[in-house]
């Protein structure tokens, strides 16, 4: 999560400790990352060019310079005494449109300086001093926060799991699938986690280019997560909307179901994009929404989340039915309504601004979308935790009652100690 600072422009560093061999083009994560992979790009197939002049043999008496990579440009071979000019860099965002022209002689002793140097003949696009350092300083308070997020949802998920695990009469389906819904929300917050340990824990590595097998399975552990999350969000609507069509509460036969829905659909989402990757896009390290194949990730989830949106719609409709029809006791629309306002809530609160953001390309709204996605969207699991077990009266209640009889019981057995010692 880190920028690329005007000063590594002058004089490219990057260029300079490339290896021999071409580098593949990769698609950019990152505007800053474009600028990185442009230069790869041109110098990969400079050096192209250079090994192919050098398998050539030079006619006997004939004077000149090859072809020639200086880190920014590609200087096409010239015989001796001519001269070439080239324009500055066409990079978008970095350099200003100039019609000013780079010009180096071939002499005697090999090509010449640029003239004029690149950093007065190529103007930089004006940026604030301080930009990069106000960057890292955005990006290091933005990862503290989601981490605090993550951190406290991971707490009150696995608080909430070992509630409805505890205690047995907490033990149906609704729970069950409550269960599910937690620990993909657990999933989602360990992969941001691997995710950040894996591709940031090393500063020396070009995280623009990296392509190592350990940061291609955080990725797909990520992806997976977030697929897992939006598919059991998918099924609590789905299950609501089951209990108020068929109005049962137990059934267990259709938990499977629930479960193949929840687990099995992003798993063989998850192992058709790998696949597709490594057929047809195996660079970089698979962090790159740019790509066409993210498609086979995005598609799916915006399936989930407009299939959800129609459900909330439904299930409205549904609710506004049974509460006005005078057929249905007091106690029954109560219960409709305890059963349905944590759902009704998460469907739209979780699903909409995804809508919104899928429908821009992705370099539009880079702040906004980051802050929805990593700091509204770490607290997440604990507003899950919140609204489905700790503000659940059956859940307060069995508490409550379990608590009552764990205090008799140790008052009870403190008594018997206290007699038993007396008597002796």
């Amino acid at each position: 999560m880190g920028g690329l600072s005007s000063n590594q422009l002058q004089p490219l560093p990057w260029a300079s400790s490339a290896s021999s061999l071409p580098l593949p083009k990769v698609r950019a994560t990152h505007p800053d990352c474009s600028v990185v992979l442009y230069f790869q790009e041109q110098e990969a197939e400079c050096l192209e060019v250079i090994r192919s002049e050098r398998q050539t043999p030079v006619p006997a008496g004939e004077q000149g310079c090859r072809t020639d990579w200086d880190g920014v440009s590609c200087w096409p071979a010239a015989p001796q005494g001519q001269a070439r000019a080239l324009p500055c860099p066409g990079v978008p965002h970095v350099f200003k449109r100039t019609k000013a022209l780079i010009q180096r002689n071939c002499t005697e002793s090999g090509w010449s300086l640029p003239s004029p140097p690149y950093y007065s003949a190529c103007e930089l696009e004006p940026i604030g001093n301080n930009n990069t350092e106000e960057k890292r300083g955005y990006f290091v308070t933005m990862k503290v926060l989601y981490t605090c997020g993550y951190s406290t949802s991971l707490a009150a998920l696995l608080l909430a799991i070992g509630i409805f695990s505890c205690f047995r009469k907490l033990h149906c389906t609704r729970n069950s699938i409550h269960i599910h819904f937690f620990t993909s929300f657990i999933l989602r917050g360990a992969a941001v986690f691997i995710k950040d340990a894996v591709l940031f824990s090393d500063e020396s590595i070009d995280h623009c280019t990296m392509s190592m097998v350990s940061c291609k399975a955080a990725i797909t552990f990520f992806q997976y997560s977030v697929l897992a999350n939006f598919y059991w969000l998918l099924v609590e609507g789905m299950y609501l909307q089951t209990l108020l069509l068929l109005t049962f509460t137990s059934d267990t036969r259709y938990i499977w179901w629930y479960i193949l829905i929840g687990w099995g659909v992003p798993m063989l989402t998850v192992c058709i994009w790998v696949v597709t990757r490594l057929q047809h896009d195996n660079h970089g390290c698979w962090d790159d929404y740019s790509s066409p194949y993210w498609w086979v990730i995005k598609a799916p989830i915006l399936l989930a989340v407009f299939v959800n949106f129609l459900i909330f719609l439904n299930v409205t409709r549904m609710l506004a039915q049974k509460i006005r029809s005078p057929d249905i006791s007091r106690s029954y629309k109560q219960q409709y309504m305890r059963l349905t306002k944590s759902t009704l809530l998460l469907i739209p609160l979780f699903g909409v601004h995804y809508v919104v953001f899928a429908l821009f390309p992705e370099h539009i709204g880079v702040d906004a979308r980051l802050y929805f996605e990593l700091v509204l969207g770490s607290y997440q699991g604990f507003l899950v935790a919140l609204l489905y077990c700790f503000l659940n009266g059956e859940v307060q209640a069995e508490v409550k009652r379990n608590w009552g009889k764990w205090q008799s019981s140790m008052e009870s057995n403190v008594f018997n100690l206290v007699t038993q010692d007396f008597t002796a």
